[in-house]
Parts: C-alpha cells; structure tokens; sequence
C-alpha cells in the first residue's frame, strides 16, 4: 500500500511541474450560496486572473471580485487544484430591521480555493470562497461556495502546450519575471 502511495505521489509531482492550464480564456455561470458570471484569463503559464459579478441569494446585495488564482495540475493539466484571492466591491440595498439604518457597501478581501476540470470546451469547478469585508457589509465574514460551469473561448493548441513545457524544462518552474522575454 506505501508503494502505491508513493507512486501516485511521484506521477503527481512528475505531472505537476510538466503541465499547465489546457484554456487561456473561459466564460460562464457561478452556482451555489451567490449565483452570477464569471470569466477566467490565463495570465501566466500556471496563474489565471478570475473576475466574478454576483449577487446573493441570502442577501439583497450585488458584488464584484477580481481574483488571482494559482493552479496546480494533478495527474494532468485538465485536472486542476487551485487557491488565490483578491478584492472584492458590494452594493447593497438591505436596511437594519431593528434600527431601520442602511448598510454601508461592502468592501474588502476575498480567498479562494477548489477543483476544476476542463473537458473538451466545457470548465467546471467547485470552490470554497471566504469573503472579509473592511469596511460595511450586513456581516464582517461571509462564506460562500459554488459551482461554475463555463464554456472555454480560447483553448490551448497542441503547439502552445508544446512550446510551454519546453520553455519550463530550460528555465525551471519559477515565475518569468522578465515576461517581456520569448
């Protein structure tokens, strides 16, 4: 059983710093706790900026979050863990109850984290994404995880996936800071 174990770990590792994303560009719906569009960009070999316009079903409140996100393959580059985080901005249109006062709009950090898998044209992903608001908001925490489903708009040719793993084996697995340089 350690063998085993061993084994799926080295293919894993062996894989992870072999593959990157399969899609530079997807577009689709956010399902779950907010519902809303979301749209990724690949930026780098293995980072994507995410931008998410939603709004809540627990709450009278719209939001926008822009997110960078980093992948990291497992078994391969169409099977992905991913983490990241960002900034997000609220609208909200909810009154106290009890004071009958307005709250301020929401302002603050976003994290992310969860699994995605690219199958032909189709990206799906489930994630859990904690919200901190600095400032306003109904709440300082808010908890949401959802479910996108999105269609890939530009998707990596065999060649480009060819071209990045070679440019990985000459200069390592590191971030390009001279991203001007090909």
């Amino acid at each position: 059983m350690k063998k085993i174990g061993l084994l799926l770990t080295l293919t894993t590792a062996a894989f992870t710093s072999i593959f990157a994303q399969s899609y530079d560009t997807s577009l689709g719906l956010r399902l779950g706790t907010d519902w809303g569009i979301t749209v990724q960009q690949r930026i780098f070999t293995k980072t994507t900026l995410e931008g998410i316009i939603q709004s809540s079903l627990q709450r009278e409140e719209a939001m926008v979050t822009l997110l960078a996100e980093q992948h990291y393959p497992v078994i391969s580059r169409r099977f992905n863990l991913y983490y990241g985080g960002g900034l997000h901005k609220g609208w909200i249109s909810e009154t106290n109850t009890e004071t009958g006062a307005l709250y301020r709009d929401p302002f603050g950090i976003t994290f992310i984290g969860g699994l995605e898998i690219t199958l032909a044209r189709l990206n799906v992903s489930y994630d859990f994404k904690p919200s901190i608001n600095l400032s306003g908001g109904a709440k300082t925490i808010y908890t949401q995880t959802g479910l996108s489903v999105r269609y890939v708009l530009d998707k990596r040719t065999a060649k480009e996936n060819r071209a990045a793993k070679k440019r990985n084996k000459k200069k390592g697995d590191g971030f390009n800071w001279k991203f001007w340089e090909n």
